[in-house]
């Protein structure tokens, strides 16, 4: 498996700014230049003084580019790119024509096509037919629905006859940005946003460490739908680099679980944190679990034991970690809010720490159908005054970018001593701000990622790391997605 190079794309409005752009790339193997996107593309402009190989690019809008002139004058900036001696021209296979191919004789072309729809069904015979155009570098972007659309171009790479850049766009695609060298790709994309999926060049080095990726480096996820948003990777990778082993964590945005399976199976995958909406049914697969997962029938972990899956779960010790660096438990009328995956975790937490566990929902089916086997009465939505000691939210309500918005309604008196939301982003909700100008003690869900996360890892590895590791790096990621 050879080592994937890494090729960062760059934007902008004007020339003078795609240089400032290009020039302030810093470790990247080549850097794309799209044209398409600056109202005064020029080719001699875009070489001129550059410090690391370049592709020029300047993308047909049915390619997903946004050059508004003449096909005849987007081809002659390509033209001259290539005369001027540019490492590299992207040449859609759509709209290459005859005369720029036979002038370059493929040499110094990636050749590419993109799908925004999905997976072209003729995949393999397109691949072979741009290969045989005699192109240098051959570029294939489709889009993935689910992980196991990944899995298609690990084919193509393995058959091409010519180096191949291999990308699955979207969400489910991420993972072929990450491990490109697993997927056969000679290089692979990041930047800002300039595709779906994209992650920036920072990302790729200072969090998933792309360049130390290789073939013995281990394969951790985190398995969900969405997973964009989560802050595990940062947590986790970062985790991974101070105890100084070869491993990578990836997010896994599966269809359903089965994609998730045939994924898992394929790549070699050594464990994964789960998140909705996939905890039980990673519960269902698991071999062997812990007692807690049992009693919840909701598994957060897993770890592969040769042919074996192992599920644990680590919300309920991660829960109560800060809890009780706060407050005594045994005794304390505590209500929950929400019925979900979450509420379930924490109300068993809560019973087993003996606290007198309540659950508000705004569907009382679906608290009754938790409060069964987690032994938790129910209350009424929105909870009753002066009817709670602890209260924790377990609803997605006031996360990002929602974040003006509180599951209670306005003017709720929070007439308790603790307020405990299991929401990490943004750090500070509206509820907690509510909280806390209401005189109550404040615990935020980032406690609860860190302390659950730790757990995970230490199950993975047999090392626990520190805390401020992986709380670092979430602050440092929240920081960023804060600033997009």
């Amino acid at each position: 498996m050879r080592p994937a190079k890494l090729c960062v794309t760059v934007t902008a409005d004007t020339m003078a700014e795609l240089r400032t752009r290009r020039d302030q790339v810093e470790d990247a193997d080549l850097v794309e230049l799209r044209l398409d996107t600056v109202r005064d593309p020029s080719a001699a402009a875009a070489l001129a003084g550059r410090r690391k190989p370049v592709i020029v690019t300047c993308r047909h809008h049915s390619e997903g580019g946004f050059f508004t002139g003449s096909e005849e004058e987007r081809l002659a900036i390509l033209s001259e790119a290539w005369t001027l001696g540019a490492e590299f021209v992207d040449l859609e296979w759509k709209q290459a024509t005859p005369d720029l191919l036979k002038k370059t004789g493929g040499r110094r072309v990636v050749l590419s096509t993109h799908d925004f729809t999905g997976v072209p069904r003729d995949l393999p015979s397109m691949a072979e037919a741009m290969s045989a155009t005699g192109a240098e570098i051959i570029k294939i972007a489709i889009t993935a629905h689910r992980l196991g659309d990944c899995l298609k171009l690990r084919a193509v790479g393995e058959n091409a006859r010519v180096p191949a850049a291999l990308v699955a766009m979207g969400e489910a695609g991420v993972p072929t940005r990450v491990l490109a060298s697993w997927f056969r790709s000679c290089w692979s994309y990041a930047g800002d946003g300039a595709a779906p999926g994209q992650i920036s060049e920072r990302r790729m080095h200072a969090e998933f460490g792309f360049r130390r990726i290789g073939p013995r480096t281990a394969i951790y996820g985190i398995l969900g739908r969405p997973v964009s948003h989560s802050i595990s990777p940062a947590m986790h990778n970062a985790a991974f680099r101070a105890a100084h082993l070869d491993a990578v964590y990836v997010p896994l945005a599966a269809s359903d679980f089965d994609d998730f399976k045939s994924f898992a199976d394929a790549i070699g995958l050594e464990g994964a944190s789960v998140t909705a909406p996939f905890k039980v049914d990673a519960f269902e697969l698991a071999d062997e679990c812990d007692p807690v997962s049992r009693r919840i029938q909701s598994v957060n972990t897993l770890r592969r034991d040769g042919t074996k899956w192992l599920g644990c779960n680590t919300d309920v010790a991660g829960f109560l970690h800060p809890l009780e660096g706060e407050t005594a438990i045994k005794g304390l009328r505590a209500t929950v809010m929400g019925a979900g995956g979450a509420a379930r975790s924490v109300a068993v937490a809560l019973a087993s720490a003996g606290a007198k566990v309540t659950l508000s929902a705004r569907r009382p089916a679906q608290a009754l159908e938790v409060a069964s086997f987690t032994g938790a009465a129910t209350g009424t939505w929105p909870p009753s005054p002066g009817s709670w000691d602890v209260l924790v939210n377990a609803t997605p309500v006031g996360t990002r970018p929602h974040v003006d918005e509180s599951p209670l309604p306005a003017g709720f008196p929070l007439d308790g001593r603790l307020v405990y939301d299991l929401i990490y982003n943004p750090p500070e909700t509206r509820l907690i701000a509510d909280a806390a100008r209401a005189g109550c003690r404040t615990i935020g869900g980032l406690e609860m990622l860190v302390a659950q996360a730790q757990a995970q890892f230490e199950w993975w590895t047999e090392q626990r790391p520190a805390d401020r590791v992986m709380r670092e790096a979430a602050r440092t990621r929240l920081e960023e997605m804060e600033q997009q």
